[in-house]
């Protein structure tokens, strides 16, 4: 584990991918070939994280572009929008709408006290119900994400790197842990029913999260699995499917260096942050490809299981902090040492990958 100063927000990235699920009772039939309904891309509007933003500059006509590329450069048809700022998330839904997008919203923050979290669900199921009765296409309502390692209470732990590595030496009650985080999900779902009158669901952590799912009308899941044999990933996702409920996968992927795919969703832990400069280590190349055939790979399977569709700072090695972002592009800054800069992005094999894929689908 590398030193606290990471920030997993950057490194989910400016574009993401994600993905939905049409059917959740039934695997795709041999020989019948499904389509991706709800093709999306997954879109951080800044989210705090040990006092950080992870979109330090922030204009809307900066964003309204990129909602913009997202539909006629991805093909998207669906935008998953994330981010701690509730008028940020508001602004960024009407653009997507604006462009004929569905959208999903989910207020997200690391180590937001629970009652902070719970106001900020509120105030976000409040614009959302207005968007959803201003537009004609759909807008879901994400109430959060992996609520035991981002939301304090839950696991031991002040901070999201303490409770990661609580969890990783193992040593845990897993029935207590269970029982608190559902305690403050079905907390949370009352406050966005009692807000919102649309579909909801939370984005859980696949591997971790015992959620109960009778509560949400999807069942979402961050999925960040590696499978070499596409079967077993039918039967990790098997289990979701009794409770008879669509699937939507919010996250995917895999960040941008040689063996991202195995490493999954702890890919972005690579970068080295104990010195001034963060460092890449020697043994970790950057690999654009690995990360487009394994997004191709992913939507393949994601088409199979008949889900509806999907939603993913340049420096000289060995500060190319990029390699270990899940981001369908690559951010280039005017000044590389301030993320308030003025930047452009720069497309990834795995951003054409995505475009032609979603282009076909």
């Amino acid at each position: 584990m590398t030193t606290p100063r990471i920030n997993r927000a950057h490194f989910l990235g400016l574009l993401a991918v994600a993905a939905a699920s049409a059917s959740s009772t039934q695997t795709a039939s041999a020989g019948v070939r499904r389509k991706l309904e709800l093709k999306g891309v997954a879109y951080d509007t800044g989210t705090g994280f040990l006092g950080d933003d992870s979109r330090a500059l922030w204009r809307n006509s900066i964003m309204r572009g990129e909602i913009h590329a997202v539909r006629h450069r991805l093909h998207a048809n669906w935008v998953s929008i994330y981010g701690s700022d509730v008028r940020r998330l508001v602004d960024t839904a009407t653009a997507a709408l604006d462009e004929g997008q569905t959208v999903s919203i989910q207020p997200r923050s690391f180590d937001e006290p629970q009652a902070d979290e719970l106001e900020k669900l509120r105030k976000v199921a409040v614009q959302a119900e207005r968007l959803r009765r201003r537009y004609d296409q759909e807008v879901i309502l994400v109430i959060g994400c992996e609520f035991m390692l981002f939301t304090p209470g839950i696991v031991p732990g002040a901070t999201f790197f303490e409770r990661v590595e609580y969890l990783t030496k193992g040593e845990f009650d897993l029935a207590e842990l269970q029982r608190k985080f559902r305690v403050f999900t079905a907390r949370m779902v009352k406050v966005a029913r009692s807000n919102f009158k649309g579909r909801i669901t939370y984005g859980a952590a696949s591997d971790l999260e015992q959620v109960d799912w009778s509560l949400f009308d999807i069942v979402g899941l961050d999925y960040y699995s590696y499978h070499a044999n596409r079967a077993d990933h039918t039967k990790e996702l098997a289990p979701f499917r009794r409770w008879g409920k669509p699937i939507m996968i919010l996250e995917f992927g895999c960040c941008t260096f040689t063996g991202a795919a195995e490493v999954g969703g702890m890919g972005w832990d690579i970068v080295d942050y104990s010195g001034d400069v963060p460092v890449v280590p020697p043994q970790y190349v950057r690999d654009e490809q690995e990360q487009a055939n394994h997004l191709a790979t992913m939507l393949d399977v994601f088409t199979a299981e008949g889900l509806l569709g999907a939603s993913h700072r340049p420096q000289d090695r060995p500060h190319d902090e990029d390699i270990a972002a899940f981001s369908l592009s690559k951010v280039i800054r005017k000044d590389s040492d301030d993320p308030a800069s003025p930047y452009h992005w720069q497309p990834k094999e795995s951003f054409r990958a995505v475009s032609r894929l979603y282009l076909v689908h």
